[in-house]
């Protein structure tokens, strides 16, 4: 419990430290980044191994259909993080479309985990992902959608999506937890 506590700590301060510490992150200049990403990777490590550590017991037992509205979640959050930078759509339309995902994603692996690790692991990211988005909001109210986008642009997010998606349902398969069928 504590890795994944310390995980998701790591994560979450790591990628706001430039909305709660504005003057430190400015003065580390290009040297931040470096150290978001290095914390940013650490903190999944621990996650991970915190995650699969974890012996928790089941808060609840999630129906069998909800793997398939999972699936249908997880490729809608998919398609957040690829029309995040994309000029899509949705990211005209959506100022959080990553964080969104995030969101998403979340919401996906709780309506199929019941345990105490999953609630934490999933429930964390979905806190982390709402205080961003407040945070962002807070320091910049105003925002201009980004311009463009093209037909192509949509359906190559949307193919992207579907290829991520089997390449994640295979390693999840690898690691014992198939989401298919």
């Amino acid at each position: 419990m504590l890795l994944l506590i310390l995980g998701l700590l790591l994560w979450s301060l790591s990628h706001m430290l430039r909305r709660i510490a504005p003057t430190y992150h400015a003065e580390l200049g290009k040297r931040g980044y470096r150290m978001v990403a290095i914390a940013s990777g650490v903190g999944i490590v621990l996650m991970i191994f915190g995650y699969r550590a974890w012996d928790s017991g089941q808060l609840w037992y999630p129906p069998a259909g909800m793997r398939h509205v999972n699936n249908l979640l997880m490729l809608i959050a998919i398609y957040l993080f690829a029309a995040s930078g994309m000029k899509t759509w949705v990211a005209r339309r959506f100022r959080h479309p990553m964080l969104t995902g995030v969101i998403v994603w979340a919401v996906a692996h709780l309506l199929v985990n019941g345990d105490w690790a999953s609630v934490v692991l999933f429930g964390g990211m979905l806190v982390w992902a709402l205080l961003e988005m407040a945070l962002i909001n807070r320091d910049e109210p105003q925002w201009v959608p980004p311009s463009g986008g093209s037909a192509g642009k949509e359906i190559g997010a949307l193919v992207g999506a579907v290829v991520v998606l089997g390449v994640i349902g295979y390693i999840h398969g690898m690691l014992g937890y198939w989401p298919f069928g």
